[in-house]
C-alpha cells in the first residue's frame, strides 16, 4: 500500500503531487538537468473540511522522503514520515485558537536547517487559516527566502485572503482539493479500517464528504448519538423553553466532548513538565527549581484551556454543520429538486419539515444557523449565540 492510498478520491491531486515528488527525487539523486525551482518550494492545499488537504500533505511530505521518490509506503522514509516520527518532517497543529508569532518564529529556525537525511526539510501546516497577522509575517520571510531544500506545505479551506495572506498565497503553487464521494469514502472504510460494508456505506452518506467524521461515525457509537440529539433539535422546538433546553444540551455536549479529548492529555503533560523542572527531587537546588516553575506551568495551563476552547467551539461548530445540513434537506424537498440529502437517514423528518413550514420559514432558519456559526467566529459567548439561534429557530 503506497502513500497515496490515504488520499481518499483525489486522483488529479495524487497524479501532480506524484510527478513532483519523482522530480524532487531526481534532484536529490542528481540526475535532474532542469532549474532547482522545478519543484516548488511552497505549496498551498485548499478544499472543504473534510477533504484531506492535511492527509495530502503528510503522503507528499512522505513521498518527498521515499527512497524510491514515488511514495512507496514501505522504506523507512514513508513509515516514519506517515507515522508523524521523521526527524525532517515538522507538523503545525494549532492547539489553541490561532498559531501565534512565537510559535512561528521557532518553526522557520528549524526550517532553515538542512535535512538530517541529505533529502528535504518539509514543515506542514495543517491550519494556515489560523495563523496570527505576525505568524503569517515570520513566515512569509522564509517563504520569500527559502532554504535550498526546505518546502512548506500549507493546508487551509481556501485562498481567500481571509484563511491565507496574499503576500504568502502569491507565493505557493495552489493545489485544490474536492470532496470525496460517499462510494470514495465507503470503500475506504471498508477496505482499509475493517468496517462493515453496511455501516461503512451508513457513515459516507451522513458525512458530508468528511472522511474523518465518516470513521468517527462508524466506530464511535458516542458520536452516533451526538449527530443523533442535534437533529432532533428542529422537531422538538415545540415550545419557547424547548429552545433553552436544547442550548443547554448542545452546549454541555460540547464541554463533555472537549473534556474527553483533553482532561487526560492534560494531566499527562503537567505531570511530565513538574518532572522535568525538579518537582519531587531531593537533591541539591531542587527545590529553586521547583520554585520557578510555576511561570511554565502557568503557560502550560493557558495553552491547555486554549485548547480546550478550540475544541469545544469545533464541536458545536460541528453540530451547526448538521443543523444546516437538515434546512438544506428541508428546501430541496419542498423543491423537489433531485439534488442528494445531507442526512438521507432523515428524509422523513426532512418531509415532515417541508409539509410544516412555509420555504421562506426554513430559508430564515437556515440563515440563523449560518449567522450562529459567523458570531462564534467573532468569540461571542457559545450559549448566547445558541440560545439565539434556537430562539430563530423555534419562531421560524
Amino acid at each position: 500500500m503506497t502513500v497515496w492510498d490515504q488520499v481518499v478520491g483525489q486522483p488529479e491531486a495524487v497524479s501532480v503531487l506524484t510527478s513532483s515528488a519523482q522530480v524532487a527525487a531526481s534532484m536529490v539523486d542528481g540526475t535532474f538537468s532542469g532549474s532547482a525551482s522545478a519543484v516548488a518550494h511552497a505549496w498551498l492545499f485548499t478544499g472543504p473540511p473534510g477533504s484531506g488537504r492535511s492527509v495530502a500533505a503528510r503522503a507528499f511530505a512522505a513521498a518527498l522522503q521515499c527512497e524510491t521518490g514515488v511514495g512507496c509506503g514501505s522504506c523507512p522514509g514513508c513509515r516514519t514520515a506517515m507515522a508523524g516520527t521523521h526527524a525532517d518532517v515538522h507538523v503545525v497543529v494549532p492547539e489553541g485558537l490561532s498559531i501565534s508569532v512565537a510559535e512561528m518564529r521557532a518553526l522557520v529556525q528549524i526550517a532553515a536547517r538542512r535535512p538530517t537525511g541529505a533529502r528535504w526539510q518539509v514543515v506542514i501546516i495543517t491550519d494556515a487559516d489560523r495563523l496570527t497577522e505576525g505568524a503569517a509575517n515570520a513566515l512569509l520571510k522564509s517563504v520569500e527566502e527559502p532554504p535550498e531544500r526546505t518546502v512548506f506545505l500549507l493546508c487551509a479551506p481556501s485562498d481567500h485572503p481571509d484563511d491565507v495572506p496574499v503576500t504568502i498565497r502569491s507565493r505557493c503553487r495552489h493545489l485544490g482539493l474536492r470532496t470525496p464521494s460517499a462510494p470514495a469514502i465507503a470503500e475506504v472504510l471498508h477496505a482499509r479500517d475493517g468496517i462493515p460494508q453496511e455501516m461503512a456505506n451508513w457513515a459516507a452518506s451522513v458525512c458530508g464528504g468528511h472522511v474523518g467524521r465518516a470513521r468517527r461515525l462508524a466506530t464511535d457509537e458516542a458520536a452516533r448519538a451526538r449527530r443523533e440529539s442535534v437533529l432532533r433539535i428542529p422537531l422538538s422546538l415545540q415550545r419557547l423553553s424547548d429552545a433553552f433546553t436544547c442550548a443547554d444540551d448542545l452546549v454541555k455536549s460540547a464541554e463533555a466532548d472537549a473534556s474527553e479529548v483533553s482532561g487526560t492529555r492534560d494531566e499527562a503533560e503537567k505531570e511530565a513538565l513538574k518532572t522535568a523542572m525538579g518537582h519531587g527531587g531531593t537533591g541539591k537546588g531542587t527545590a529553586s527549581a521547583t520554585r520557578g516553575s510555576a511561570a511554565a506551568i502557568k503557560e502550560l495551563e493557558r495553552r491547555q484551556k486554549s485548547r480546550a476552547t478550540r475544541t469545544q467551539r469545533d464541536a458545536i461548530d460541528l453540530a451547526l454543520v448538521d443543523l444546516a445540513g437538515f434546512y438544506r434537506d428541508v428546501l430541496v424537498v419542498t423543491s423537489s429538486a433531485p439534488a442528494a440529502l445531507n442526512h438521507p437517514d432523515r428524509e422523513s423528518d426532512a418531509r415532515k419539515a417541508a409539509n410544516t413550514w412555509p420555504p421562506e420559514s426554513t430559508l430564515r432558519r437556515l440563515e440563523a444557523v449560518l449567522a450562529c456559526r459567523e458570531a462564534l467566529e467573532l468569540n461571542v459567548k457559545p450559549r448566547i449565540a445558541i440560545e439565539a439561534m434556537l430562539t430563530t429557530l423555534h419562531h421560524g
